[in-house]
Formats: C-alpha cells, sequence, structure tokens
C-alpha cells in the first residue's frame, strides 16, 4: 500500500538526526495573533511600514512606542497553540535541531523552544540605543520613552525595521542549520521574502527532504 505524504514524512523526521524548521506568521494564526495590516483607532492614518523604520523612530519615538505598547497588549492575550508546543515535543526528541522564525511575538519561546533563531527580533526584547544593552521586558505600562535600566538610554523594540538588516550572526546560523539538516520543515509562511525565502532552496539542493 502507498504511503500518504504525511507518513512519508513522518518516516524521514524519525530518521532525520537533523532538523529545521522556518515558521512564519501562520504558525501563530490559531493564536490569535494578529497581522496589523487591519489595525483599527489611532493606527488607521498609519501605514505599519511608516512607523516601524528608523526614521520613523527617529523623528517620533514616542508614537513608535505607542505603536509598540499596543501591539504588545494584543500579543499579551495569546498564548503557544499545538504547533508551537509540537516543534517544542520535536525538538526534544531530534538530535540537532534548529528552529528559525520570521515571527516577533515571542510565542516559540514562551513555548518552551530553545535552539531558536528569531530572525526578525521579538517584541518582548528591547535594546539600548546608547550603550546596546539587550534584554527581556514584558511590562505593559513601560513609559512613552522607556530608558535602559543600565545607563538610561532610550530603548527601542528589538525588532528588524524596514530598512534594516537582519544580525549577520542571526542569520549566518540559520544558513548552516538549512545546509546541515536531513528534514527541513516550512510552517505557516509562503516563503517568498528574502532572505528567509531561500532557506528551503539551500535545505534542498543539500539533500534535505523539505516538508
Amino acid at each position: 500500500m502507498d504511503l500518504t505524504p504525511l507518513q512519508i514524512a513522518a518516516q524521514h523526521l524519525a530518521q532525520a538526526d537533523r532538523v529545521a524548521v522556518l515558521t512564519g506568521a501562520g504558525i501563530s494564526a490559531e493564536s490569535g495573533v494578529p497581522t496589523f495590516r487591519g489595525a483599527d483607532g489611532l493606527w488607521e492614518k498609519y501605514r505599519p511600514e511608516d512607523l516601524a523604520t528608523p526614521q520613523a523612530f527617529a523623528r517620533d519615538p514616542e508614537l513608535v512606542w505607542r505603536w509598540y505598547h499596543w501591539r504588545r497588549g494584543l500579543i499579551a492575550k495569546c498564548a503557544p497553540n499545538p504547533a508551537h508546543r509540537a516543534l517544542v515535543d520535536l525538538e526534544a526528541r531530534a538530535g540537532r535541531f534548529t528552529l528559525i522564525t520570521q515571527n516577533v511575538d515571542g510565542l516559540h519561546r514562551l513555548a518552551g523552544s530553545r535552539n531558536l533563531l528569531e530572525v526578525h527580533g521579538n517584541l518582548w526584547m528591547v535594546r539600548c540605543t546608547s550603550c546596546g544593552a539587550l534584554y527581556e521586558e514584558r511590562d505593559l505600562d513601560l513609559p512613552s520613552r522607556p530608558a535602559c535600566r543600565d545607563c538610561g538610554g532610550l530603548l527601542r523594540p528589538h525588532v528588524v525595521w524596514f530598512g534594516e538588516s537582519l544580525d549577520s550572526g542571526v542569520l549566518e546560523a540559520a544558513w548552516q542549520a538549512a545546509a546541515q539538516c536531513r528534514v527541513m520543515l516550512v510552517v505557516g509562511t509562503s516563503a517568498v521574502v528574502q532572505p528567509a525565502a531561500g532557506l528551503a532552496s539551500v535545505a534542498k539542493q543539500a539533500g534535505a527532504f523539505v516538508v
């Protein structure tokens, strides 16, 4: 009897000692994470692309932070779903496992994923624009111009904005994971936005089984 595609994928996963996973917004949809394209209220008159830029932050950091406070408040109500938890279970079973996500909602981290590459950053991490300090901040009542606890400098969300480059170290680790894995799962992403879009092709060209 011929095996179903799901059974074939399960066989490959059971035999693989190196697994990589690439996730996008779709994996968080069941958790209720909004895409922010249909923002209401104050944000109707702003495009996300106009707020998520270094130029916007330099021009009006309070406005940008108000938008991120709003986003963080929405995501704080969301919890990891079975897909997030399944990847935690898979990581516990796989020999070498790397989870690469384009999401900034932090749900993979909250679910318990450990070997995690957040290529676009994390809404719950903040970075000082003065001293470069990086730390988690889950307080939903941050001031409109949050200050670094180390030096008092202005904090910014630790996310990659339009016009900024991805962290070279994180990106290099993602390329290596894709090139070295035996199975790659691509979950909840159309895989058309570069450079993450190229990871599945790298895995395929290296001989990996891509789902």
